[in-house]
């Protein structure tokens, strides 16, 4: 399977002894909008709504993409069915963090 890298970092997979690491190829975003829904002490409250995702390639065979979180959540909240495309772990049980708390490698991946 061919793996391909949409986010802005390498990601290291830490799986037992298959030690990899998958550099940026590219990157894959989500395009936002403000919206005003309000004011607090004359402050504006603004809503951030996703809108497209941008420098996604079509899909391929035997090919998976590797994107940011935000980048699947909004592929599934525009409706869009992407089984190609997967996030690090980095939840709770996925994240292998260094000294400071900065995530270093994942275990795997995640969908949706």
């Amino acid at each position: 399977m061919n793996i391909i890298n949409l986010t802005a970092h390498t990601i290291n997979v830490v799986n037992g002894e298959n030690n990899i690491a998958y550099p940026s190829e590219g990157l894959a975003r989500v395009k936002t909008e403000e919206k005003e829904v309000g004011k607090i002490n004359g402050i504006p409250v603004v809503k951030t709504v996703y809108t497209t995702v941008e420098g996604l390639p079509d899909m391929q065979e035997d090919t998976v993409y590797l994107v940011s979180t935000l980048v699947l959540q909004a592929l599934k909240a525009n409706g869009v069915c992407r089984p190609d495309c997967l996030a690090p772990n980095t939840g709770l049980s996925g994240a292998i963090r260094d000294e400071q708390g900065r995530i270093i490698g994942v275990k795997g991946f995640q969908t949706l």
